[in-house]
């Protein structure tokens, strides 16, 4: 399966607008290095979110070079802060580099380490979590992170229809497995109402609900 449609994608790609030169920067190294970001579609998406939202406490799990981040960043108002979390050293030094380009860098925390153990050390509550990390640990992030999170607060994901291999019952890989028991939490949890959105490599939105 090929997904998504490269006719699709490219049509979104040739609507999206030009980005400022730091996030251009940020997409030409991950081209060269093969490295993976969300890409500007999704980048918009969590810009969108973030601001409606009102989100002003944000924890990303999984940063690399801080695309995501600078996305929420941006959207954050002023006193507003992102929790970066990134095991690759070289690479959250390379992050906060270009977040000091965007004269965002006031707005970011960056975590070196596992990205789970450092967010067992944070209790929250937060607006918003973004999930990025290591697919099989996907369903783990989802228990921390429901009690970490706000009521009416969000929990994101990245790369949850995972390429399309979310639906080859051949493939039994721990990252698709993880893939597929987080999608089946997400939309049988008694506190989220969720939604995947199929750009890109899926994204879903969970919202938490609101006891009255």
């Amino acid at each position: 399966m090929e997904f998504p449609s490269p006719e699709i994608n490219a049509y979104l790609h040739e609507l999206t607008p030009e980005r400022s030169e730091v996030f251009s920067e940020i997409e030409a190294l991950a081209a060269e290095q093969n490295f993976p970001i969300i890409g500007p579609l999704v980048g918009r998406l969590l810009y969108q979110l973030v601001k409606i939202s009102g989100a002003r406490h944000v924890f990303e799990l999984g940063s690399g070079y801080a695309y995501s981040a600078l996305w929420m960043a941006l959207a954050l108002p002023e006193g507003g802060q992102v929790i970066c979390t990134e095991l690759d050293k070289a690479k959250a030094e390379l992050g906060m580099k270009f977040l000091e380009s965007a004269k965002l860098r006031h707005k970011v925390i960056y975590e070196v380490g596992k990205a789970l153990d450092s967010f067992a050390r944070y209790q929250g509550p937060f607006d918003l979590i973004f999930c990025d990390l290591n697919k099989h640990e996907y369903p783990k992030a989802l228990e921390m992170g429901v009690s970490r999170l706000k009521p009416g607060g969000l929990f994101i994901a990245d790369n949850v229809l995972w390429s399309g291999r979310v639906l080859d019952p051949d493939d039994r890989s721990p990252e698709t497995k993880g893939i597929r028991e987080f999608n089946e939490k997400l939309y049988a949890h008694p506190e989220l109402f969720s939604t995947i959105l199929p750009i890109r490599d899926g994204v879903s939105v969970s919202w938490k609900v609101e006891v009255r």
